[in-house]
C-alpha cells in the first residue's frame, strides 16, 4: 500500500517542527516528507487547510470485550476509536471475566487482529478478579504482551499488596495505570460534593476521594522505582501533587480527559446521568487548575476514559445509573474547541498529549512524524465545526452530556499501518 497525504501541515512533535508537506508512505511506514511530492501511490489524501498530525493514543477506554458486548464491543469500539482520529486504543481490564490471566489478554488481541484496524492493548487487572485479594498472573500477562496494569472502576485498598504488584511491574517493565479513588470516603456520592449536588439532593464526593489515593501511590512509585500514570485527574490537588513529583523525579504522568477541562459541576442541567461520570464533573475552579496543568505541562496526556453503556442503563437517572461517558468520538474536536481555540494549548501541545507523550509513556515507536516511523496518522481540520450527534457515533454508547452541541474540529482521516482506516467521504465544501 503507498499513500500520498498531500498539501497538509505537518505536526512533528518530537523536534516541535510545523511546516507544510506531503507525507508518502510504503509498507505501512513513512518514506518521504517533502513539498510538492510527485509519486505513485495507491490513495491520494487532500490534507489542504488540515494537520497532517501523528496517529492520537487513547491511553484510558473500555472496550466491554469480553461479556458486557451489549455496551460496546471490540469492533465497535474500534470503529469509534478511528472516527476520533485514534490509531492506538488501551483497553481497560474491567471486563467479564477480568483480564486478570494470559488467556484474556490473548483473546483481546487476537479478537482486535480480526475485527478492526486500531492498534488494541489490553491492561491486565493488579489483582484477580479486580478482587483487591490476591495478584493477577503479573508475569504471565507480561510475557502475553501486557504492557500495563490497572484496578481501574476502582482502587487497590490494600497498599501492601499494590506494593508488591508495583514492584513485580517494576522488574516486567510495564506500566501501572491508577485509578485513585479511597473506596472508604465515597459514602454513596454521585456527584462532586457541591452546591450542585446538594441543590439536586445527591450524595457528593469530596476531592480527598481522588487525592488521598493519588498521593499514595506516587509515594509507593517513588519508594518501587515504578512508572506511573495517574488516570482521569480531576482536582486541583492533583495537579499540585504532579508538580512536586515532577520537581521531586518520580517517574509519573497524569492524563486529563476532555470531559473535566470542559464541563464543571454548574453546567449538570438536573437529573441526568449523561453527566454522571467517575471522577465527576468538579467546580470551575478545579477545571481552570486542569486546563492551567496542561498548558504548563504538568499534566501529560489528554484521554478519554471511554465509557460506554445503553441507553436504558442511563435512562434511571443520576442516582441509580452506571458512571460513564463516550469520549472517542469527541475527544479531539473538544480538545481543540477549549484548549487550543482558546490558546491554553498549542496544535503542537494538542499533538504531544494526543499523540507524542502517550507514546513515550507507553515504549511506543508512533507519536511522531519522521521518515522509518509507523504510518499512523491522523488528518484534523482544526476549523470544521460540527453539531455533535450521537445517533452518529460508531460507538454502540450514546451516553454524552455533549449532545447537541457545536464543536470546532474533525478528523477527517485516520490512518493505520500505512492504509486509510477512516476516511470521511460525506462532507463537501
Amino acid at each position: 500500500m503507498r499513500l500520498l497525504i498531500k498539501g497538509g501541515t505537518v505536526l512533528n512533535p518530537s523536534d516541535k517542527s510545523e511546516r507544510k508537506a506531503d507525507v508518502f508512505t510504503e509498507d505501512g511506514v513513512i518514506t518521504e516528507i517533502g513539498e510538492q511530492l510527485d509519486r505513485d501511490a495507491d490513495r491520494v489524501i487532500n490534507a489542504s487547510g488540515s494537520y497532517c498530525m501523528p496517529g492520537f493514543i487513547d491511553m484510558h477506554v473500555h472496550l466491554r470485550d469480553p461479556g458486557q458486548t451489549y455496551k460496546e464491543d471490540i469492533a465497535t469500539g474500534g470503529a469509534a476509536a478511528l472516527h476520533g482520529g485514534f490509531t492506538t486504543i488501551v483497553a481497560m481490564p474491567n471486563t467479564k471475566p477480568v483480564a486478570d490471566c494470559p488467556e484474556v489478554i490473548e483473546y483481546v488481541t487476537n479478537r482486535a487482529a480480526e475485527v478492526t484496524k486500531v492498534h488494541v492493548l489490553q491492561v491486565g487487572s493488579v489483582t484477580k478478579g479486580m478482587e483487591g485479594k490476591e495478584l493477577s498472573d503479573i508475569r504471565g500477562m507480561a510475557k502475553a504482551g501486557c504492557i500495563a496494569l490497572s484496578e481501574d472502576g476502582k482502587s487497590v485498598m490494600d497498599s501492601g499488596l499494590y506494593r508488591e504488584a508495583m514492584r513485580i511491574a517494576a522488574e516486567e517493565g510495564m506500566i501501572i495505570l491508577a485509578h485513585c479513588e479511597d473506596i472508604n470516603l465515597v459514602c454513596g456520592g454521585v456527584l462532586n460534593a457541591d452546591e450542585k449536588a446538594a441543590s439536586l439532593g445527591f450524595p457528593g464526593i469530596t476531592n480527598s476521594v481522588e487525592d488521598v489515593i493519588a498521593a499514595r501511590d506516587i509515594l509507593l512509585a517513588k519508594e518501587t522505582g515504578v512508572s506511573l500514570h495517574l488516570c482521569h485527574c480531576s482536582t486541583a490537588e492533583s495537579v499540585t501533587m504532579m508538580r512536586e513529583a515532577h520537581a521531586d523525579g518520580v517517574d509519573v504522568t497524569a492524563e486529563v480527559c476532555p470531559h473535566h477541562f470542559s464541563l464543571s459541576s454548574d453546567d449538570i442541567p438536573g437529573d441526568d446521568a449523561n453527566y454522571k461520570m467517575n471522577p465527576p464533573l468538579r467546580t470551575r475552579k478545579d477545571v481552570e487548575a486542569l486546563r492551567q496543568g496542561l498548558s504548563e505541562n504538568v499534566m501529560d496526556v489528554i484521554a478519554t476514559d471511554h465509557a460506554p453503556h445503553s441507553v436504558e442503563e442511563k435512562a434511571v437517572g443520576i442516582a441509580k445509573a452506571p458512571f460513564g461517558i463516550v469520549g472517542l468520538e469527541t475527544a479531539a474536536a473538544l480538545t481543540n474547541t477549549y484548549l487550543v481555540q482558546s490558546k491554553r494549548l498549542t496544535m503542537m501541545q494538542m499533538a504531544e498529549k494526543m499523540s507524542y507523550n502517550p507514546a513515550k509513556i507507553l515504549g511506543l515507536d508512533g507519536g511522531v512524524i519522521e521518515v522509518g516511523a509507523p504510518a499512523d496518522l491522523t488528518v484534523f481540520d482544526a476549523g470544521r465545526q460540527w453539531v455533535v450527534d450521537p445517533e452518529q457515533f460508531y460507538s454502540k454508547g450514546r451516553n454524552t452530556p455533549f449532545s447537541g452541541m457545536t464543536l470546532t474540529g474533525k478528523v477527517t482521516a485516520t490512518i493505520v499501518d500505512g492504509e486509510v482506516a477512516y476516511e470521511e467521504r460525506d462532507y463537501h465544501d
